[in-house]
């Protein structure tokens, strides 16, 4: 029983690292995307991708880069949750 639950933790911790990574490479296309279109819309003087670079440093310190991390909580919080109500409720 121990090596199944070990191998479901495994596999699912894969799982969530591709998830992630996946999420954030998005994530983070789509802001440079809105920092593009933001650079044209205002007619900006000077360094296009060092106001893209600039944004997506400030970006990377962000709130919505951390809670990409709640891949890997939620999923373990679920589980637990489901465990605990199969077996104790």
């Amino acid at each position: 029983m121990i090596l199944g639950i070990l191998r479901l933790m495994l596999f699912s911790f894969v799982l969530m690292l591709v998830v992630y990574f996946v999420l954030s490479a998005w994530s983070r296309s789509v802001r440079r995307g809105k920092l593009g279109e933001e650079w044209d819309e205002e007619n900006r003087e000077g360094d296009r991708e060092a106001f893209i670079e600039q944004g997506l440093a400030e970006y990377d310190g962000s709130l919505r880069r951390k809670l990409i991390l709640g891949v890997f909580i939620v999923p373990y919080l679920v589980i637990g949750l489901l465990v605990y109500l199969v077996n104790y409720q």
